[in-house]
């Protein structure tokens, strides 16, 4: 088996590192980590792309990056918050999205802009799937959940609540 490189264990390292408001998923799962650079003298600069241009959880993400880094050995560390291009829920791994629908969080449908619109008189129904229950009678119940990325829904099957990533 061939021996990992620097910039392997560092995206292995940068990675491993959970989502603070969601932490079920790492980072890597949730797509943010852009890229890795080593300068081969221990030094790393580590892009990553929050899920939510004014996400409050950055700073945490950036601190919780460059310490994991810095305990894997590597120094120094930089840790760059990249805007462009913007964060997709597209990015989510299928690991990730798995992950979250075992921790009852509803992972997002695919982002809006793939194809034609179809033209209606009402808005298209979104089917959402419980990830409780696996129902999809479901409804929007607030566009607003604990994360900032996240929106409640309820189910009318099961009638419990639950968060769901948006699609970005």
């Amino acid at each position: 088996m061939a021996e990992e490189t620097a910039e392997e264990a560092a995206w292995r390292v940068a990675g491993s590192v959970p989502d603070p408001e969601l932490p079920v998923v790492t980072v890597a799962e949730l797509g943010m980590v852009r890229g890795v650079a080593c300068d081969g003298a221990g030094g790393v600069v580590v892009r990553l792309t929050p899920t939510y241009g004014g996400c409050p959880a950055v700073a945490e993400i950036r601190a919780g990056v460059a310490a994991a880094l810095r305990a894997a050995g590597f120094d120094p560390v930089e840790v760059v918050t990249v805007l462009a291009p913007p964060w997709s829920s597209e990015w989510i791994s299928p690991a990730g999205r798995r992950k979250l629908a075992s921790a009852g969080i509803a992972p997002p449908g695919r982002a809006a802009g793939g194809g034609p619109v179809p033209l209606t008189l009402s808005a298209p129904r979104r089917v959402v799937v419980c990830p409780r229950c696996g129902a999809d009678d479901t409804e929007p119940w607030s566009r607003f959940g604990a994360a900032a990325c996240t929106e409640l829904w309820r189910c009318l099957g099961c009638r419990e609540p639950f968060e769901r990533v948006r699609e970005v």
